[in-house]
C-alpha cells in the first residue's frame, strides 16, 4: 500500500483544473448546474438528486425540471406544489425513485427559500469551517454523509469555494472508491463504509476527501470490477493487487 502515491495523485487532481470533469454528458445541462454565481441552488438540488442512478443523469435533473416548467429561480420553483413535482418526475422518468426524489427536490427548494432567503450561496458564504458546511448540507432532506461530503468536496475542488479548514470533508464512499481502497490494501475486503472513511482520515487527516476524486477516477477508468486495466492505472506501482 503506497499511501504517499495516493496522496500525491489526490493533490494533483485537486490543483489541476484541467482534470475537472463535466457533471453531465450534455453541455447545456452542465453549464446550467455549474452557474454557481447566478443560480447556486441548481448545484445544491443536483447534489440532492445524486443517489442510486448514474451521476450524469442525476445532475441533469435541475436542468430538466427547469426545461419542463420554464421556471429557474427559487421563487419560481417554490411556487410548484409537491404533487406537481411528483407528476413531473413520474411522467418524465427523471429518477429511479421518482416519487421519493420529487419530494426531496421539493423540500430542497423550500429549505433554500426559507432558511437561506432564496440564496443557496449563503450555505457556503463567509468562509465557513468544513464542519459547518457539511452540517448545513446534512440538514437537507435526503442528504446523508455521502451527499453532504460530496457537495463540500465539489465546492472546494471544482468551484474553489474558500473554507477555513478541510478536516470534516470525508471521502464519499461509492462502489468505485471502496473497490480501489480494497485493492490498494487500505481496507480489508467487505469493509464497512465507516472503515473506509476512517482509513481516509488516517491517510489524509487534514483533508480526508483529498483522495476521493483520485479513487473515483481510478475506479471508473482503470480499476474495473472485472478485467482491470492495471497497465494504465496511476496507482500501478503502489498496488498490491496488480493483475
Amino acid at each position: 500500500m503506497n499511501t504517499e502515491l495516493l496522496l500525491k495523485i489526490g493533490r494533483e487532481r485537486f490543483k489541476n483544473d484541467a482534470l475537472l470533469e463535466p457533471f453531465t454528458k450534455d453541455e447545456a445541462a452542465d453549464a446550467f448546474v455549474s452557474d454557481l454565481e447566478h443560480f447556486p441552488h441548481r448545484f445544491v438540488l443536483a447534489c440532492l438528486m445524486d443517489r442510486q442512478i448514474k451521476y450524469e443523469k442525476a445532475w441533469e435533473i435541475p436542468y430538466r425540471v427547469s426545461s419542463l416548467t420554464g421556471k429557474e429561480t427559487i421563487a419560481e420553483l417554490s411556487s410548484i406544489s409537491k404533487d406537481e413535482y411528483v407528476r413531473l418526475f413520474v411522467e418524465n422518468s427523471l429518477h429511479r425513485f421518482n416519487e421519493k426524489m420529487a419530494d426531496i427536490f421539493y423540500c430542497g427548494v423550500q429549505d433554500i427559500k426559507n432558511k437561506y432567503d432564496g440564496n443557496a450561496a449563503k450555505i457556503w458564504a463567509n468562509t465557513p469551517s468544513s464542519a459547518a458546511l457539511v452540517g448545513r448540507f446534512l440538514e437537507f432532506k435526503g442528504a446523508g454523509p455521502k451527499i453532504a461530503t460530496m457537495a463540500a468536496n465539489l465546492l472546494v475542488r471544482h468551484f474553489k469555494v474558500p473554507l477555513s479548514d478541510y478536516y470534516s470533508i470525508d471521502i464519499s464512499v461509492d462502489t468505485h472508491v471502496r473497490r480501489v481502497m480494497t485493492r490498494l490494501g487500505c481496507v480489508p475486503k467487505g469493509a464497512k463504509i465507516e472503515t473506509v472513511i476512517h482509513k481516509a482520515r488516517e491517510i489524509s487527516p487534514e483533508f480526508p476527501g483529498l483522495i476521493d476524486f483520485a479513487c473515483f477516477e481510478i475506479g471508473r477508468e482503470c480499476c474495473h470490477p472485472t478485467k482491470p486495466d492495471c497497465e494504465h492505472c496511476a496507482m500501478r506501482s503502489g498496488c498490491d493487487k496488480v493483475i
